[in-house]
């Protein structure tokens, strides 16, 4: 077989037109899948032209000049990104899963009194300036660690480790976003710190970190005790002074009772001694029944019924049967027993 037989034969030609409507096509391919970009809801794309900043795209379907010429950068402005700083999170959920991994280096820090604290914590962040984020540093991501460490690691160096440990957290996680944000800013980094957690802050491990415990557990024993003080004395405070407000007003009133009767008795005193100076005689008399008839009123027993023979306000002379005029001593019964004794 001679060489000429041995080449492959096609069923079409492959002339100049073919070739073109291929190119054609392809190019018309290149250019559809070149052309257009998508950036999501939560995303801002920064195109560039020739590798030089040229304008930053919303969301939605943009276009752009094919073949390379302008490339688009996705950046998620709307999301809210963390690090964690003394150790990591590999699967966040429901159930959060943490790595066993230590981080030492981030986490170990000097206090101010020359002590050695253990602290993890974690930034809230949001790019603010993609175009900033891009291209006004070279590694956005490290320059945030880096300077996230710096500025924690001079907050708790500037207090001792019962402050850090105790009531100057809040105050660290303040500052600490603060002055991330001014740092930041300086840098023209295109980032906005929106929190700072401190997590979980320890002693080092061994005597310190029991001695420490020792303390913390003595301190949430005394505020216990205190809120229990507390407790107690607004329980019987109120209490107290409802009790005195309430003696108050019984003695204001019994205040006013006496007054008012002796008002009424000085006032019917008046009117008997007007009576008498017109009519003594008869004034007398009747004066005279009247407290004849007060002290003989009839009276009633424990038993509710009524004993016409006690005065009122005078001592028993006699009882309801008439067996004792006086009470004094029975001295028959005593006869006889005196008797009863001899005998």
């Amino acid at each position: 077989m001679s060489e000429r037989d041995a080449t492959p034969r096609f069923s079409f030609r492959l002339n100049g037109r073919t070739v073109s409507i291929v190119l054609i096509v392809l190019v018309l391919i290149g250019i559809a899948t070149t052309s257009f970009f998508v950036v999501d809801q939560t995303e801002e794309a920064v195109v560039t032209r020739l590798g030089r900043y040229n304008r930053t795209s919303p969301p939605g379907l943009h276009f752009k000049l094919p073949f390379g010429v302008e490339q688009n950068y996705n950046v998620p402005t709307q999301q809210v990104q963390n690090m964690q700083f003394g150790f990591r999170v590999e699967q966040s959920g429901v159930n959060t899963v943490f790595s066993n991994a230590d981080f030492p280096e981030e986490s170990l820090m000097l206090t101010g009194d020359l002590n050695i604290v253990d602290v993890e914590w974690i930034i809230q962040y949001r790019i603010s300036d993609p175009k900033a984020w891009l291209f006004n540093v070279n590694d956005p991501i490290k320059t945030i660690r880096d300077i996230s460490q710096s500025v924690i690691n001079r907050l708790v160096g500037d207090r001792a480790i019962i402050d850090v440990l105790g009531d100057e957290r809040p105050r660290i996680e303040i500052l600490g976003q603060q002055q991330m944000n001014t740092i930041f800013e300086s840098y023209g980094l295109g980032v906005n710190i929106t929190a700072v957690r401190l997590q979980n802050i320890v002693p080092p491990e061994g005597r310190v970190q029991d001695a420490f415990e020792d303390v913390n557990r003595a301190v949430q024993d005394m505020n216990r005790l205190i809120n229990e003080g507390r407790q107690q004395y607004n329980e019987e405070i109120p209490r107290a002074r409802g009790e005195a407000e309430q003696v108050v007003q019984v003695a204001q009133g019994y205040a006013a009772e006496r007054v008012n009767r002796a008002r009424g008795d000085a006032a019917r005193f008046n009117n008997v001694l007007a009576e008498y100076e017109n009519d003594p005689q008869t004034t007398r008399t009747r004066l005279y029944y009247e407290m004849i008839e007060d002290v003989f009123l009839p009276t009633q027993d424990a038993a509710g019924n009524t004993d016409a023979t006690a005065p009122q306000d005078v001592p028993d002379l006699i009882d309801r049967n008439l067996s004792n005029f006086i009470p004094l001593l029975n001295m028959q019964q005593s006869g006889t027993t005196a008797t009863g004794g001899q005998q």
